[in-house]
């Protein structure tokens, strides 16, 4: 086949500070990618994957050795355009691509520049408008979107471009799970059906599934190179490098353990659950399965009471819209919760509620049992008890250095000398901040060192309430882990409550007590992990899903095996097939 992409020991160095010594973000890096194929790049954050992808249409130049895209150097300004024509780009973040006051008119941006025909623009903005659910939105106003919403525009601006190749880089992350599926269809359609080339940057090992071939990068240097099923199947490699693999090799991995002879190759569900249902241990005594995650008692008072609360954006304008509906439920004290709704459902909105960022159109927010709003002027006061940290952190960062930025609630409060010095190192080693990264610029800080900065600002002032908007969003798989061990142990130590909103199906079902489900709005649903993913199909229906363990535990169910189809954690469906499957014949 033709090649599309290659690099000839691609090296890459970010300039480095003085005194400090230059560190490479690619490392002879020999790759050759093939037209109409599709492919995806995993590795850490700080692996040299996105630093690789703007290599491919000549955001970033070689600091050594060759990129070519379709024969062409990347080196070669008289090529640029032909280059960026070949090749369209989709990043993390959405504002940073959105260009028009009017959804239709940045998707046709690009189009128009590439001097496309009126009457083709047309149809290739409705076309990608439709790909990616956003054809109701093509008069709206871009930044009245939601960060998912936005993010679906950015998408479409370059599918209407029909590039020979697109990557996206972490284009999915901020996308709520039917969202992201809608566009993984649309992209896999387009790889499908007109040939163009795919790829696909991201941390969600499940989106990997479908590739021709995918890649893993690691310390800036190309280490693995093959079909997922035998790149996933190297699990304790992975894990090495500090990702993961999908629920379903995760599940099979920990019963081959158990001494159930299963292949680590089944990596959709029905391969999974076919395999599983087709197999009993084959030898020795069960290995115990993990515990359950253990659930505090919770007190019974309320800290947060959410009473009828609606609000409308754009009042009196063609752009009114409701964004939260008639919403009302309460949080207890000590309480984990999670808010969870497809994009645009209104969650960022009634977040920004709870402490004051925005005033109800109508309705009441009680903070202790007293309307946040019944004395204007004190609203500041409400902030530093609740706390909330935005879906992207780089907008929270403002000061010099970290140590200043994580001062800066504090200060506000009042706090000085070691008190205030107190206050900033216990945060900043609460969410694992090194004491010589204090006196850094946080503008120098990776995406997800700048998302530790912004919370242990939110966690210096100690609030009663902390409230995290997506604040795994873009990690890697360690990174996330690690940034949640880091928030449940706060929220253990110190007692105080929680209220995480993530897309996230399985980080919600890992983490919190009871999950409050949004739809159009309004509230669909609540109660506990259990309660609320034992409705998956109510839930598929208002643009979410279920883990995929519990796609499984459905999938044995159907197949007559004794297992609980509401099972939301591998280490739970474990235990029940172990049960299942004692004294069984071998496979």
């Amino acid at each position: 086949m033709a090649t599309i992409l290659e690099t000839k020991d691609l090296t890459f160095a970010y300039p480095a500070e003085e005194g400090e010594e230059t560190t490479f973000a690619l490392q002879g890096v020999d790759l050759t990618i093939e037209k109409g194929s599709f492919v995806v790049v995993l590795g850490h954050n700080g692996s040299g994957k996105s630093t690789l992808a703007k290599t491919f249409n000549a955001v970033l130049l070689p600091s050594g050795g060759k990129v070519y895209v379709a024969g062409m150097d990347t080196r070669d300004e008289a090529l640029l355009l032909a280059i960026r024509q070949r090749v369209g780009m989709v990043f993390q973040n959405p504002d940073n691509q959105i260009v028009a006051n009017v959804v239709e008119e940045d998707v046709a941006f690009a189009p128009e520049n590439l001097g496309v025909p009126s009457e083709e623009i047309r149809r290739r903005v409705d076309d990608a408008l439709r790909a990616v659910g956003m054809y109701d939105f093509v008069t709206h106003a871009p930044h009245l979107l939601s960060g998912g919403q936005k993010q679906r525009v950015a998408i479409a601006g370059v599918i209407a471009m029909e590039p020979e190749c697109i990557v996206l880089d972490e284009a999915t992350a901020m996308l709520d799970p039917i969202g992201r599926q809608e566009v993984l269809s649309t992209i896999h359609r387009l790889n499908r059906e007109k040939g163009i080339t795919v790829v696909l940057i991201t941390h969600h090992m499940n989106e990997a599934e479908e590739a021709d071939r995918v890649l893993v990068m690691d310390d800036g240097r190309l280490v693995m190179d093959g079909p997922p099923r035998e790149i996933f199947s190297r699990v304790e490699a992975l894990r090495s490098m500090g990702l993961t693999v999908p629920d379903t090799v995760d599940l099979l991995d920990r019963l081959r353990k158990d001494g159930w002879d299963l292949p680590l190759t089944a990596l959709t569900v029905e391969e999974c659950a076919g395999a599983i249902a087709a197999c009993r241990p084959v030898s020795g005594a069960p290995r115990p399965g993990g515990t359950a995650p253990r659930r505090e008692e919770l007190s019974s008072s309320p800290i947060l009471e959410i009473r009828h609360l609606t609000h409308t954006y754009g009042v009196g304008t063609p752009f009114q819209r409701s964004a939260v509906k008639d919403v009302s439920f309460t949080v207890r004290e000590g309480e984990f919760l999670g808010i969870i709704g497809h994009t645009g459902s209104g969650k960022s909105t009634l977040i920004q509620h709870l402490n004051g960022l925005l005033r109800p159109s109508g309705g009441e927010i009680l903070l202790g049992g007293r309307d946040i709003w019944a004395e204007p002027k004190k609203i500041r006061s409400v902030r530093f008890r609740v706390g909330l940290v935005f879906q992207y952190p780089e907008y929270q960062l403002f000061e010099e250095t970290v140590y200043k930025d994580i001062a800066f609630g504090p200060a506000n409060m009042g706090k000085t000398g070691d008190e205030l010095d107190r206050c900033v190192r216990e945060a900043a080693r609460l969410v694992g901040i090194r004491d010589e990264q204090l006196e850094k610029s946080p503008f120098e800080l990776s995406g997800g060192q700048k998302r530790r900065v912004a919370l242990a600002g939110v966690l210096a002032m100690d609030p009663e309430v902390l409230i995290l908007d997506e604040p795994t969003a873009g990690l890697d798989p360690a990174g996330r882990e690690n940034l949640m061990a880091n928030i449940r142990d706060y929220h253990r130590n110190r007692r105080r409550t929680i209220i995480l909103v993530s897309h996230s199906m399985d980080e919600i079902a890992q983490n919190v007590d009871r999950i409050v489900v949004l739809k159009s709005s309004h509230v669909l649903m609540s109660g506990t992990p259990a309660q609320v993913f034992a409705r998956g199909g109510e839930l598929i229906e208002a643009g979410l899903d279920v883990p995929q363990v519990t796609r499984v535990a459905m999938a044995l169910a159907e197949r007559g095996m004794a297992i609980d189809p509401a099972v939301y954690t591998v280490e739970a469906l474990e235990r029940s097939l172990l049960t299942v499957g004692k004294g069984g014949a071998a496979c």
